[in-house]
């Protein structure tokens, strides 16, 4: 059996701590197998009755890169429109994506229809499907900051259109869109803390004990 020491734990915390949802990056190249081992990591996540629903697109063409980027830009003017007064100017000025600068797309979906893992565990919560993909988001997500690499999540999207975009099958439920590369900055607060948008709370605030 492998143990882990203190320092170990500690670090392992440190890399919790910095993990960021990144919108800035530097125009640097990803390096050829970087998307595909993080990919690697993130299959190693556990999943509903083994199910590995998780389904990567990995976004390359130029075209669909520019559609998506559209989409996200119509769909954030929708989302400015929602607020009004002080609230809605300092929405304008967030930086909300990084898809313009980012040099890795991967788009992440969750395949409801898939026989995998016999339907084990997902009788009573069939939604356990989508959450073992997220899970797996989460790995390649610390993943990726362990090795200086930022990953941002972009959710201001359509999933109809993305769906459109990428031609995937219709089953196949869209979980997520990331940009990957390497950040401009690295910080270890989240940027719209940063930007006073919200603050993080202690997790007192959201523990109940019974």
């Amino acid at each position: 059996m492998v143990e882990f020491d203190d320092t170990f734990r500690q670090h392992l915390r440190e890399l919790f701590v910095w993990r960021r949802d990144v919108r800035r990056f530097r125009s640097d190249p990803l390096p050829e197998d970087a998307i595909d081992r993080l990919i690697e990591t993130a299959c190693l996540s556990p999943s509903v009755g083994l199910s590995q629903p998780w389904r990567f697109v990995i976004v390359g063409d130029g075209a669909r890169r520019q559609a998506v980027t559209d989409d996200f830009k119509a769909c954030n003017a929708d989302a400015l429109s929602c607020y009004s007064g002080e609230r809605a100017a300092r929405y304008a000025t967030l930086k909300l994506s990084g898809l313009e600068q980012a040099p890795g797309h991967l788009a992440v979906f969750a395949d409801k229809a898939s026989d995998i893992g016999h339907g084990l565990g997902r009788a009573t919560m069939p939604e356990t499907t989508e959450y073992s993909v997220v899970a797996a988001i989460t790995a390649m997500w610390l993943a990726a900051r362990a090795e200086g690499i930022g990953l941002g999540w972009v959710s201001i999207l359509n999933p109809d259109r993305i769906h459109a975009i990428l031609d995937v099958p219709r089953s196949w439920k869209f979980i997520a869109y990331l940009c990957i590369g390497y950040p401009e900055a690295e910080c270890d607060r989240p940027e719209l803390e940063q930007a006073k948008w919200e603050h993080r709370r202690s997790a007192d605030a959201f523990t109940l004990r019974r």
